[in-house]
């Protein structure tokens, strides 16, 4: 049960304005001398709707005093503009169905206003404690979206900017969005959330283009179970032309940055510690993505770009630093197991890059028949179980593995495997090459 006279002890008084003309003021003052009042424990679901609705109309903002105030069950007119003082100015969810919901939305706006969930329970239909469904023009900044009992924030069809904004303690995601038409998630603070961190997802296949760039995500959790479907930092589904860049991602029980079915994706300059499972996954029916100069630091896998069987492939993984990687993952390991530095099968380059602690391989190249067009060049491996594992079934494509630097591999420098089956002697420091789809040359072991 919400107790909201603890809630509220700190409330301030005052009252909300009209931003703007003295007149308008004075008509919203009249409103709130009806119930509108921080820190007092009724609720005041009535007159802060009755505000908004005649903000709306008027095309003007709704300036909300510091202090709390109680409400349920707003509906979003066409116009919202809600202004607050960061910090300050608080809305706690009283129960008994949903706190922000609207849908084809002329134009949202909150700026500094903490909107605080309370653990309650929201109605079957409603997706987020601030639910959103086609809003023309959307503006978040400088909020705070707190203890929902679903997600914190959830978007259809957005165009416009989350920023500067907290989203912590979503029984669910922080942050879903659906066919997103020219969003921009910048400057946000996430943390534990029970299933996931921020969401670009499209019911099918297609175009998006969100911006997801300079947002910290720590402790993501994945309450709900499964193989990588939830506990995950920020994940791409079947949005193409994503750019993931500059983000700050840390401790998530699956992967920091987690891409299906997502094409064009571009991941670079990330910072992704101590995932649970495949740091940067990039996976299924996909094709095109750049995974450039990210740190991965403690993961099952560190970045993977595979299901070549299932049409993934193209991607460049270069300059990326990648280390400490462990065999133990969240659950059974599928074969080859978890301990690998990067894994590629197909159209792929992976130049530049530095793996170091990678208990089973630094470099895995294809998964039995699923590898065709890769080249591993002027990468340096220290301290792996093998060096490079390269598939050698009967009907793989082309590989080019030269110019790298091995040491401190303990089971070999380039080693050829059938499925699971090391298959060769170590084929760096061979007299021959038995393979005419393989070409390795010029790598330094030490």
């Amino acid at each position: 049960m919400l107790n909201r006279r603890h809630l509220l002890a700190s409330g301030l008084a005052g009252l909300p304005v009209f931003a703007g003309m003295q007149t308008a003021a004075a008509k919203t003052q009249a409103s709130a001398s009806k119930g509108l009042r921080p820190g007092v424990s009724a609720d005041q679901s009535a007159a802060l709707q009755g505000l908004i609705d005649q903000a709306s109309e008027r095309n003007e903002p709704v300036v909300l005093s510091p202090g709390s105030y109680i409400a349920a069950n707003l509906t979003l007119p066409r116009r919202l503009r809600l202004i607050g003082v960061p910090g300050a100015t608080r809305i706690i969810y009283g129960g008994g169905g949903h706190l922000l919901y609207g849908s084809d939305l002329e134009h949202v706006e909150l700026t500094g206003v903490a909107f605080d969930g309370a653990g309650l329970w929201l109605g079957d239909e409603i997706k987020a404690l601030l639910d959103f469904r086609r809003p023309g023009a959307l503006l978040i900044d400088r909020c705070e979206i707190l203890n929902s009992a679903k997600t914190g924030l959830a978007l259809e069809g957005a165009a416009g900017r989350v920023e500067r904004s907290t989203i912590s303690n979503a029984t669910e995601y922080a942050l879903y969005s659906v066919q997103a038409r020219g969003l921009t998630i910048n400057g946000n603070t996430i943390s534990d959330c029970s299933d996931g961190g921020i969401l670009v997802h499209r019911w099918e296949p297609g175009e998006d283009g969100t911006i997801v760039f300079d947002n910290q995500v720590n402790r993501i959790g994945a309450k709900s179970g499964g193989t990588g479907q939830f506990g995950n930092g920020i994940n791409l589904y079947r949005a193409h032309t994503v750019t993931v860049t500059d983000n700050k991602v840390a401790d998530c029980a699956f992967s920091a940055i987690r891409a299906n079915a997502a094409s064009n994706a571009i991941i670079t300059s990330n910072s992704c510690l101590r995932s649970g499972e495949t740091a940067l996954y990039v996976e299924f029916e996909f094709e095109g993505a750049v995974i450039g100069n990210n740190i991965v630091d403690g993961a099952a896998n560190g970045i993977s770009v595979v299901n070549f069987n299932l049409g993934g492939r193209m991607a460049t993984v270069t300059g990326n630093i990648v280390r400490n990687l462990s065999t133990t993952g969240p659950y059974p390991g599928d074969p080859p197991g978890f301990g690998i530095g990067i894994a590629v099968e197909a159209d792929t380059a992976v130049t530049g890059n530095v793996v170091e602690n990678a208990p089973l391989f630094g470099i895995n190249i294809g998964w039995g028949e699923f590898m065709r067009n890769v080249t591993a060049t002027g990468n340096t491996i220290q301290d792996a179980g093998i060096g490079i594992s390269v598939s050698v079934v009967d009907g793989t494509g082309s590989a080019v593995i030269s110019n790298n630097v091995l040491s401190q591999v303990r089971n070999g420098a380039i080693v050829g495997h059938r499925w699971t089956e090391r298959a060769t002697d170590d084929l760096a420091t061979a007299s021959d090459q038995p393979f005419a789809n393989l070409t390795i040359a010029n790598n330094q072991v030490n």
